[in-house]
């Protein structure tokens, strides 16, 4: 199983190359193979986000990209920099209804505004700590792949991220049962893989990437990967 799991990495790695997740809107780095938005992105730079407002720029992405695509989460971010709200203290003096016509693009505006102002007092408590996942998942709108998503692009820990496309594409190969766990599914990963950051990271862009372009419709056709289907 492991040389199966490296293998694939190793093959997604060759194809579409480093991804340079998570991307910082500040940063003029492009990813020209993404599909999708292509700026903000640092491949081979594993050393972002340093600065607090881009740790923080992260964390608001990953309550804003939940149940909606990238494209949309990265508008409500633009427009969240245009008032200046890329800065924890100023996103909490926002008046709820500007909050909410900020992220309108992003949906479910009501959930997600009350997810930014929890997460955000929550990252100001912190005074620059790194926190654990037991402490993410206490805030409220805060999931195991939200948790995992800013533990490991924001706080660069050693948590690997799983999502849908994860399940998607190993399911798809035979390699793990539909109905597993999150869990199950990201401690596969953990056991069998190195403890990188940058290979963690990268593993979880680069599944993004190819399912985005393989897996959006069934039946899947997948002549990249069907050479390690277990079926």
């Amino acid at each position: 199983m492991q040389d199966l799991i490296i293998k694939i990495y190793d093959k997604l790695y060759r194809i579409y190359g480093p991804q340079g997740w998570w991307p910082i809107l500040s940063h003029e780095g492009t990813n020209p193979t993404k599909k999708g938005v292509i700026k903000g992105y640092h491949p081979g730079n594993y050393d972002l986000p340093i600065e607090r407002n881009d740790i923080y720029e992260v964390i608001l992405g990953t309550i804003l990209t939940q149940n909606t695509a990238w494209l949309q989460a990265d508008k409500a971010l633009s427009h969240l920099n245009q008032l200046n709200a890329l800065e924890p203290e100023k996103l909490l003096q926002l008046d709820d209804e500007t909050l909410k016509s900020a992220i309108r693009c992003a949906g479910f505006l009501n959930q997600k505004s009350i997810y930014l102002k929890e997460i955000t007092r929550f990252f100001i408590e912190l005074e620059g700590k790194v926190p654990t996942r037991e402490q993410l998942l206490q805030v409220k709108g805060v999931g195991n792949e939200t948790a995992d998503s800013i533990n490991l692009y924001a706080y660069k820990q050693p948590e690997f991220v799983v999502d849908a496309y994860t399940k998607r594409i190993f399911t798809h190969l035979g390699i793990v049962d539909e109905k597993i766990s999150y869990i199950k599914l990201k401690n596969l990963f953990q056991f069998h893989l190195p403890g990188s950051i940058p290979v963690y990271q990268e593993y979880h862009a680069l599944i993004v990437e190819h399912a985005k372009k393989h897996y959006s419709r069934k039946p899947y056709e997948d002549e990249i990967l069907n050479e390690f289907s277990l079926k």
